[in-house]
């Protein structure tokens, strides 16, 4: 059975906590995560403005995907000698590149360039973070401090759809997406000036070293529950508006009430989630699916009360945001030698995963309407669940 007490990798580059350089990356995950979701409150004006249908829009979503799972997994091998303070700078100046190639783009191609950059940043910044913040501070602060970057996350969940929509009204979409150049400038200065050397600390195993990470049952039975629970989870989340429109008639400011409950409760569960996590990490992995698949147990069997339905859906965002975190810490302790490569194909198999949970989450819509489809993503989460119960256990 695995240790999960205590972490094996190695010593910090300094002894002290480098939370600068925390705040520093988190702030470039905020910025990240509005870059990679703005346009979904965008897509009408985009699409008129360059003359082509929402759904194109919405095509940018899955090409920042595809670049992201690619990136992922051949970020680590393919730059394996290069110091990671110099990787992560130049990620965000690609980040800031493609937010401006979206910017003015006028044409559907130069707007895909844009997204297909995105998705470079968001594969190679992800798969790199994990791996980082085991070298910015000690060992026992390193849930702490994926719970800083996740919260990071969270918070951009919150305001990035509202704020976006509000500033698309009042400077267009274009000047909407130029307001996140201050924002991702300051971190690239700031990762610059916060973030000590970080000399790469293994040889490349070439660019397919993350499929041989398959070979311990551990990664194979930690990395099915990772794929369950984000294709489960998405299953259910992107169709809540949908859900709350035909099972209670919403009005779109009800839904985004919700929505903001929903991304709210997230951001608190990212600030709790690390406590949980230095009680028992084995619990965490295995409540969260568990806790998740109730919900959608309950969601699909059609109570009638709006407000308890915000109730669930809150607690489903407490949980859902905040478990991503016990999922890296367990990276970070299970396999610490081996932290980048397994960081890299853990965000494939969630990239590919979301794309999974959400097409076929929409298949279901299509033909059954939510109750089907919840419960659909209830047995996913319900199987998460088991699959993280056999990572727990597996030497």
């Amino acid at each position: 059975m695995t240790n999960y007490s205590t972490y094996q990798d190695d010593q910090p580059i300094e002894q002290q906590a480098n939370w600068s350089g925390v705040f520093a990356m988190t702030l470039c995950i905020f910025a990240l995560i509005a870059c990679e979701f703005m346009p979904v409150s965008l897509l009408t004006p985009m699409a008129e403005d360059l003359s082509i249908s929402k759904g194109m829009v919405g095509q940018g979503l899955a090409i920042s995907g595809f670049f992201a799972v690619i990136t992922s997994l051949f970020m680590s091998p393919l730059f394996a000698k290069s110091d990671r303070k110099t990787l992560l700078v130049a990620l965000t100046l690609i980040m800031l590149l493609s937010t401006l190639t979206i910017s003015i783009a006028d044409s559907y191609a130069v707007y895909m360039l844009g997204r297909a950059l995105i998705g470079l940043v968001i594969g190679g910044y992800w798969s790199l973070s994990t791996a980082s913040a085991m070298r910015l501070v000690p060992e026992e602060k390193v849930p702490k401090a994926l719970a800083v970057f996740n919260g990071g996350n969270g918070l951009a969940m919150i305001i990035a759809a509202p704020l976006g929509s509000y500033l698309g009204s009042v400077l267009g979409w274009r000047g909407a997406f130029m307001c996140l150049v201050p924002f991702i400038a300051i971190a690239v200065f700031w990762q610059w000036q916060a973030l000590p050397s970080m000399p790469a600390q293994q040889q490349s195993k070439g660019p397919f070293s993350a499929f041989k990470l398959f070979k311990k049952p551990l990664v194979c039975f930690g990395m099915l529950a990772v794929a369950l629970l984000f294709m489960g989870q998405f299953t259910l989340f992107t169709y809540v508006r949908p859900f709350l429109e035909s099972a209670f008639q919403a009005t779109s400011q009800q839904v985004s009430m919700v929505l903001f409950v929903i991304g709210f409760a997230g951001f608190i569960g990212t600030l709790l989630i690390s406590k949980v996590i230095k009680l028992s990490l084995a619990f965490a992995l295995i409540a969260a699916p568990s806790v998740m698949a109730l919900i959608a147990f309950c969601l699909a069997n059609q109570i009638s009360l709006f407000n308890i339905n915000i109730v669930l859906l809150g607690l489903w965002g407490l949980i859902a945001t905040a478990a991503p975190v016990a999922w890296w810490s367990w990276v970070a302790r299970a396999l610490p030698k081996d932290a980048e490569v397994a960081g890299g194909l853990m965000v494939a198999i969630i990239q590919f995963s979301i794309a999974l949970g959400s097409t076929f989450g929409g298949i279901l819509f299509d033909v059954y309407d939510y109750p089907i489809t919840f419960f659909v993503s209830a047995a996913i989460l319900f199987f998460a669940a088991i699959a993280s119960y056999f990572t727990i256990k597996t030497p």
